[in-house]
């Protein structure tokens, strides 16, 4: 059963602008994403894949992000590639309390924007 649904999109040159502000990369992204980030040499479209990653998840919880905050959700890849979502701290109570076991997410960008969805179950 599905307990949370969010989805979000985003502009990457709005990320792409940001990403040069090292306040910006350490209040959204978690050390292990910003190393991945690297390993992307920083592209925008991965980072905003990312941002809107997290948006959407805050939807899904249905808490926005005063209650959890952005590095409490974090994209984590598969060896294939895949992603997936760890949450921690306020993030990973909220979805327990709601009764979610799993969360799914799903990534995607065009040239001028990127977009998320995630489905907690």
């Amino acid at each position: 059963m599905v307990l949370g649904i969010g989805i979000d999109i985003i502009e990457i040159r709005r990320i792409s602008k940001a990403m040069d502000n090292p306040v910006f990369m350490d209040r959204i992204y978690t050390p292990g994403e910003q190393e991945y980030l690297r390993t992307r040499k920083n592209n925008p479209s991965t980072a905003a894949g990312y941002f809107a990653a997290k948006e959407a998840a805050a939807k899904a919880l249905g808490t926005g992000f005063g209650r959890v905050k952005w590095t409490e959700i974090e994209i984590v890849r598969e060896e294939n590639g895949k992603p997936c979502m760890k949450l921690y701290g306020n993030a990973k109570s909220v979805m327990e309390d709601m009764g979610g076991e799993t969360i799914l997410v799903s990534i995607s960008h065009s040239r001028e924007n990127a977009i998320a969805e995630v489905l907690i179950c």
